[in-house]
Order: C-alpha cells, then sequence, then structure tokens
C-alpha cells in the first residue's frame, strides 16, 4: 500500500497533511496504540528534518507498506530533485555560520547532511549512478563515492560506531538521543531514478 505523495517545504509547510496521511495509513495498516504513535512520531521527526535542507526545500513525502517474515514493514520516503540553483549552492553553504560544510551534529543532522549533498549532485551525475556526498559511515567528514545500489546506511553506521574506539562516546550519546535512531530499523539516504531519497523503515509485529 502507497499513500499519495505529500509536499513538504523547509518552513514545514505540509507537515500537518503529512501526519494526518500518516494517521490514516496507520488505520488502513491496523496500527494502534504504541505502534501508531511510533509511526507518526517517525514522520514528525522526518518532516521536521528538511528544515535547514536549502531555504526554499520542496520534496514529496509518502509513506508505503508491505508484508515481511518479520511483520509489517512500513515506510516513510520523502524525495526530492537533485539538481539546484547557483542561488541554492550558496544558501546551502549558508546553512553552516561559517560559510563552509562542517560535521554534522547528531542523527539528524547527519541524515540532513546526506541528503543535502545528494541535491547537489548534477543532473549527469545522478543518470551515471555516480555522487560525491560529503560523510561516510563512520566519518562524516570523509567523501565517499555513491551509485543507484548504493548508500548512507542508519544501520551500517552504527555498526561501524561500536567498531570504533572510545573517541566516538559523543556519537553513541547521540543515537540514544536520536528517536529516529531508537524507532527506526533502518534509514538510507542516496539517490535513485535521478532523485535524492530519505528512505525511513520500521518493521511492526502485529
Amino acid at each position: 500500500m502507497k499513500t499519495d505523495e505529500i509536499t513538504i517545504f523547509s518552513n514545514l509547510d505540509g507537515k500537518r497533511e503529512a501526519l494526518q496521511e500518516a494517521e490514516r495509513f496507520a488505520a488502513y495498516n491496523g496500527l494502534t496504540g504504541k505502534n501508531a504513535n511510533h509511526l507518526r512520531l517517525l514522520t514528525e521527526e522526518t518532516v521536521n528534518m528538511v528544515q535547514g535542507i536549502v531555504h526554499d526545500f520542496r520534496g514529496n513525502l509518502w509513506l508505503e507498506s508491505k508484508k515481511s517474515a518479520q511483520g509489517l514493514l512500513c515506510r516513510i520516503c520523502v524525495s526530492a530533485d537533485v539538481s539546484v540553483t547557483a542561488e541554492q549552492e550558496d544558501e546551502l553553504l549558508a546553512v553552516s555560520s561559517s560559510g563552509k560544510n562542517e560535521s554534522a551534529k547528531g542523527i539528524t543532522g547527519i541524515i540532513r547532511q546526506m541528503f543535502r549533498r545528494c541535491m547537489q549532485q548534477s543532473e549527469t551525475a545522478a543518470v551515471s549512478g555516480a555522487m560525491d556526498m560529503i560523510g561516510s559511515m563512520n566519518n562524516p567528514q570523509n567523501a565517499m563515492m555513491f551509485n543507484e545500489m548504493s548508500f548512507w546506511s542508519l544501520q551500517e553506521y552504527r555498526r561501524k560506531l561500536n567498531d570504533t574506539a572510545k573517541q566516538n562516546d559523543e556519537e553513541r550519546d547521540d543515537l540514544e538521543k536520536s528517536i529516529i535512531a531508537n524507532l527506526a530499523d533502518e534509514v538510507r539516504v542516496g539517490i535513485y531514478s535521478g532523485c535524492a531519497e530519505v528512505i525511513i523503515e520500521k518493521v511492526f509485529v502485529l
């Protein structure tokens, strides 16, 4: 099942409609109580994430579900065009008070930064399946190459973080405090079919 697409903006226009769609989605799929609340929280956090990507960000949000061996797999998806204007390029840098690309703070900040980097890719790069994005699984300041079959993954980030030394205690603390990190089973950020996408997955056992 896939919902209608809701247009969301950096000023949070569309948030109410997105939350209403999430409630209808939960009812349709038989999600009640804690499950419905968790879905609503994840949707709200996803919409809030678009603040700070670019000043006039516009994207589409929808929810989809399918049955899996583990339960009902639900996805919250946000998609936006990858190409940006020269003016938006300046706005991307202006997001940082120093005017430079800095390491993201917290999981939501890292996801936002990954999405922003996806949006900066040219149409040609997106079509060819190659993209240059600030951020690696264990250090957001490193550059990686992604293609249409690869992406930044929350679970891979968590795994690599757990494999590193004590110096990453702050990042681990961010994970513990993050609603998305605590409720979502997986988060993926990458380019698919010429669009930057964030996909948040949660499996509900009914």
